[in-house]
């Protein structure tokens, strides 16, 4: 209920100038992140158990980009879905990042007044939650060239707002997002994982295979954006054709992809993810592969 009276609250009106994407890609001045290691938490509860806390305190993780919220459509409108409920605070000395998930249906058109409402909703739940210190909004979206205009005007409000409020923005880049001019954000986290098909899961594994990464190496040096890179530590379970598959992305294979990443783009070493931070898979790497992930 609060969640929908948020999002029919009445919106504030800006005057932006939106430039247009290429333009904004062509004109950045692309510089290298800071060297960190970090993890993606995409639970509905946030809770750390005592294995989770160890393993951020072992390879030296203080930034966890935190699922907030999806953004869905719901009766011809974009609407808040599957919050987190806080069942702890983050402890100090953790950097949180809000992530918000936007279904890429949510950008066929423009929507007023939805920037202002997601961020003012993601400030409303740090105050909630007593989460300080936080320094970024993430927008995570699969958007194509149908609603790449609209997404990137929507960033660029976003964008607008959260330098007001002192705060960087960042986004998702898939590997077919590549091949667009980049989005107006600070920079990129270049997702490296669900890079297949599941239906050809006989033939490749669809978290991960270098052989789906291969074809779009080409776009990285001329990719005018900072970015960092995220690579998939989780299994992959479906029921295809009454068949029950899960695959396991070996660690020689992430090593394999993210060398070959690296030689064509250096700086995608800096600022390295795993997706994402769960005892379960905490348990499926030794600690020494997980060393190897985040080396620098």
């Amino acid at each position: 209920m609060m969640a929908r009276l948020f999002f029919k609250c009445e919106a504030y009106v800006l005057c932006l100038v939106v430039l247009l994407p290429v333009v904004m890609g062509g004109c950045r001045q692309r510089e290298s992140l800071a060297d960190e290691n970090a993890v993606y938490y995409w639970r509905t509860e946030w809770r750390l158990d005592s294995t989770e806390q160890a393993f951020l305190q072992r390879h030296d993780i203080h930034r966890v980009y935190c699922r907030y919220f999806d953004v869905v459509m719901r009766d011809g409108e974009p609407m808040p879905n599957a919050t987190i409920a806080f069942r702890q605070t983050p402890p100090e000395g953790l950097n949180i990042v809000p992530t918000i998930f936007i279904t890429e249906d949510c950008m066929h058109e423009t929507h007023e007044g939805l920037a202002q409402k997601l961020v003012r909703r993601v400030l409303q739940m740090n105050e909630t939650h007593d989460i300080k210190g936080v320094e970024e909004i993430q927008i995570d979206c699969d958007y194509t060239d149908r609603s790449r205009h609209f997404f990137y005007e929507f960033l660029q409000e976003v964008r607008s707002l959260t330098e007001h409020e002192g705060l960087r923005l960042s986004a998702t880049i898939r590997l077919h997002q590549l091949a667009m001019a980049p989005p107006p954000v600070d920079y990129g986290v270049l997702m490296v994982y669900n890079t297949g098909d599941p239906r050809k899961f006989e033939q490749r594994n669809p978290v991960l295979d270098r052989r789906d990464v291969q074809p779009y190496v080409r776009y990285l040096d001329r990719y005018d954006l900072p970015l960092a890179a995220a690579y998939p530590v989780y299994c992959w379970q479906r029921t295809i054709y009454g068949v029950h598959v899960e695959h396991t992305v070996a660690a020689e294979e992430i090593l394999a992809v993210k060398e070959m990443l690296e030689r064509k783009r250096p700086d995608l070493a800096n600022l390295v993810l795993t997706y994402h931070l769960d005892k379960d898979n905490i348990h499926r790497y030794k600690p020494e592969e997980y060393e190897a992930i985040y080396c620098h």
